[in-house]
């Protein structure tokens, strides 16, 4: 036998049964928490409530349930209650234990396998509340139901006494109180906003449910509650808060069942560009869409262009109106409630079923026809709104196709104000986006050659907001910034060819520094969100002020650091106070050792929390209206700290 063959024997001899491990009851939890959660950070952390309202959420679809209550605690804790029915407590014939604690530590244990408990569920897997129960270092239930008040007590998944009754209990419902493991999670603080936003969109998917919010880590408990009694519709009246003007009077909304699958969808088109759409399976977000909103958009755009054939705003040789088209300034809501869903993972972000695109095809496509032609003045005007939609369409692409050659895609003609690193290795390379000529000067002079490079923009870019891609491509300023990035644009991009994995803006601390940020910011989440989803976005820290005593001269990032060195000075020391409105004041030396320099600057990197409160605050701060843009100001001025003017 060959020696190589020999030793790859001998590696291999100890491979026997012993080897192998068999994890039992929640112990595949904690061994792969992010393969049940998603990952063990922020966003695993809230998933923890999430898994806990949904169970009280299912008891509300199925009837059972109107209240719901979030506490978060001190000391990270948390309380989620509900007015259901109370999970069962009596001997489950399988386990030989309370049927509470078989759910509360068995993975797909649960009232939503068969049977007639839940007919629909967001916890589809069984894996819920277990979950947390596995991920919590301490963990409390406690059901009311027949009467009595029923407790148990867990310490990483594993019951501390067996279910006991402790005295009576008039009503019913459910209470989970539970701990997070710090041993788990990298991070224990709950983020109020966040956990209100979720709670609110489970509130208008669950028409007329209550649930209350309340922050008692505060000295003086905050209480927040939602209650929507016109459910999705109002959903799309938050959704448009602050956008563009509406096209039409009539909100089109359309309850029904079929084939077992109920549909509830809700939409209504404006004056602007982009396109809304939120899509819900059993209250779960599916991020990623899935047959039920490939349903909705068949057809809507099969009823938009019969409507628009039946009367003649189309002839018989005019090509259809495309779904792009149909889709163009329009927000809707798309909820269906389906016996057994199949999404992709636990984390639930695609929905797979297929009679859920035919449930929503059907259901939305008679009912908007008939919308269309109940409301002729709204027909009118939403098939004016996408007929003008495919010939701006029509015109940008041609448009687009003149401004940018292939070449210049492809990064082969580099815009000349761009001085360029020598490094093409896109993983060490930086792009600092720079504003005017003068700040351009000092960071050239002051940069690292081989990995840093320089792109100075003249003035403010465009709004991108308000603008279609085609007049977008004539601003000679984003355009080199494009061809800089070497990703493309629109149907071309491609995040892989990237040319830098850090883009810094770096603009002054000004009032129009803070403007040309913005736009910049508003350009990237538009049309370069990968770049920022990938973590290629960051923004500059430069100094606010530098303080010289005598021969000393230190730099300040922020107010509280100016008074800090102002301390450090000697006492009645002469302390000469600059303050840096422009980068163009800052010798490139200055500009390296503070702003530039890898191993000493201060940089921020852009990331995308919650996308749709990110686009609706687009909308507010850069569209076209101007009211929902006062009234933000006028409700967040006094919260403005250090207002440059």
């Amino acid at each position: 036998m060959p020696k190589n063959k020999e030793k790859k024997s001998q590696k291999t001899a100890s491979y026997s049964a012993k080897d192998i491990y068999v994890l039992e009851g929640l112990e595949p939890v904690r061994k792969r928490p992010g393969m049940y959660i998603g990952s063990t950070g922020v966003s695993g952390l809230h998933h923890l409530i999430w898994e806990v309202v949904d169970n009280s959420v299912d008891e509300a679809m199925a009837g059972y349930a109107k209240n719901i209550e979030v506490r978060l605690l001190k000391g990270g804790k948390v309380s989620v209650a509900d007015d259901g029915r109370g999970i069962p407590v009596d001997i489950h014939k399988q386990t030989k234990v309370s049927a509470l604690e078989t759910v509360l530590t068995t993975l797909h244990a649960g009232g939503k396998f068969g049977g007639e408990s839940y007919k629909v569920s967001g916890g589809l897997h069984g894996v819920g509340v277990s979950v947390v129960n596995a991920l919590s270092q301490w963990l409390r239930v406690e059901v009311c139901r027949d009467g009595g008040k029923y407790v148990q007590e867990y310490e990483k998944g594993k019951p501390k006494f067996k279910v006991r009754r402790e005295g009576k209990c008039p009503e019913t419902g459910t209470t989970v109180i539970f701990s997070p493991d710090p041993q788990i999670f990298s991070e224990l603080k709950f983020n109020l906003k966040t956990v209100l936003d979720h709670l609110r969109e489970q509130a208008y998917l669950t028409r007329g449910i209550r649930i209350v919010v309340i922050d008692e880590r505060e000295e003086v408990p905050e209480y927040y509650g939602f209650q929507f009694q016109s459910g999705i519709k109002s959903f799309v009246d938050y959704l448009n808060e602050g956008g563009d003007k509406l096209v039409h009077d009539n909100l089109f909304y359309i309850e029904r069942e079929h084939t077992g699958v109920s549909v509830e969808v809700a939409l209504n088109y404006n004056e602007g560009i982009e396109t809304k759409e939120l899509s819900f399976a059993n209250n779960i977000h599916t991020v990623d869409g899935g047959m039920h909103l490939t349903g909705f958009r068949s057809a809507i755009t099969r009823a938009i262009n019969d409507y628009a054939r039946a009367n003649d705003y189309i002839k018989e040789k005019d090509g259809n109106l495309t779904g792009d088209d149909v889709r163009e300034g329009l927000t809707t809501v798309v909820s269906i409630k389906i016996r057994e869903p199949q999404f992709e993972g636990q984390t639930k972000a695609k929905l797979g079923n297929p009679e859920a695109r035919t449930a929503v095809e059907t259901v939305v496509s008679d009912s908007f026809k008939e919308y269309l032609e109940r409301h002729g003045a709204d027909g009118r005007r939403i098939v004016e709104k996408v007929m003008l939609a495919a010939k701006a369409r029509a015109a940008a692409r041609a448009a687009k196709e003149t401004v940018l050659r292939k070449g210049a895609l492809e990064g082969l003609t580099l815009p000349g104000k761009l001085a360029d690193c020598q490094s093409r290795k896109a993983e060490e390379s930086e792009l600092f986006i720079v504003e005017g000529d003068s700040a351009g000067g000092s960071a050239k002079m002051g940069r690292d050659r081989r990995t840093q490079a320089i792109l100075p923009l003249r003035g403010k870019i465009l709004n991108v907001e308000k603008a279609r891609i085609d007049k977008m491509l004539l601003n000679k300023e984003i355009r080199s910034l494009v061809i800089a990035l070497g990703t493309a644009i629109s149907e071309q991009f491609d995040v892989s060819k990237i040319r830098y994995h850090k883009i810094i803006i770096m603009t002054d601390a000004d009032v129009d520094g803070a403007h040309i940020r913005t736009l910049l910011l508003t350009l990237f989440y538009r049309y370069f969100l990968p770049v920022i989803q990938n973590g290629y976005l960051y923004i500059a820290q430069p100094p606010l002020y530098k303080l010289t005593s005598g021969k000393t001269a230190k730099y300040a990032y922020t107010e509280k650091e100016k008074e800090k060195v102002l301390k450090e000075f000697k006492d009645g020391a002469n302390v000469n106070i600059q303050r840096y409105k422009g980068l163009g004041e800052m010798n490139p030396d200055q500009l390296w050792e503070t702003t530039m320099d890898p191993s000493v600057r201060n940089l921020k990197v852009v990331t995308i929390e919650d996308a749709k409160e990110s686009d609706r605050l687009f909308d507010i701060l850069m569209g076209t209206e101007v009211q929902p843009r006062k009234q933000f100001i006028q409700i967040h001025a006094a919260s403005v700290k250090n207002l440059d003017i």
